[in-house]
């Protein structure tokens, strides 16, 4: 009986937790890990989750020496609002995670993501009423153009 009530109580403390305040502004997240950490886990499930799963969902994996696994939760500006260990969740328990903080997961590697998933779990952007970016070589042709055919660029 105690078994099974420890073991309850295991399964609830290894799950993450969702505060939807501390994730305001979510945009995008990045898997940070070893190969070699992958290795050594006890549970398998997470190196799955790596090789399996991360290229189903609109994640960067990023290769660290000595790393344990974590997934880095950010935001526009690439500031990270959240850090979460998933050395002691299974395959199921990050993908589920995944799901509630709203990211898209394909059915195939190379199936398209959706028009309206494409930027999934982000909500808004704060790029929205920036006008397009303009590079500086041609702000500099425009300025030395001229409207009259015969004019002459002057040299100081």
């Amino acid at each position: 009986m105690w078994l099974i009530v420890l073991a309850g109580f295991l399964q609830c403390a290894s799950a993450y937790d969702v505060d939807l305040k501390k994730l305001d502004g979510l945009a995008k997240a990045r898997v940070e890990t070893c190969g070699g950490q992958l290795n050594r886990l006890r549970e398998l499930q997470v190196k799955a989750f790596v090789v399996q799963d991360i290229p189903l969902h609109n994640l960067v994996m990023k290769h660290i020496p000595g790393a344990d696994p974590e997934l880095v939760l950010l935001n526009h500006y690439y500031e990270e609002l959240d850090r979460i260990a998933l050395s002691d969740m299974t395959r199921s328990e990050i993908n589920e995670l995944l799901e509630k903080l709203g990211f898209y997961k394909k059915a195939q590697p190379e199936d398209e993501v959706p028009e309206e998933f494409r930027f999934s779990p982000a909500k808004d952007s704060p790029f929205k009423d920036e006008p397009p970016y303009k590079s500086s070589t041609s702000s500099v042709a425009t300025e030395n153009a001229s409207s009259e055919p015969d004019a002459e660029a002057k040299h100081t």
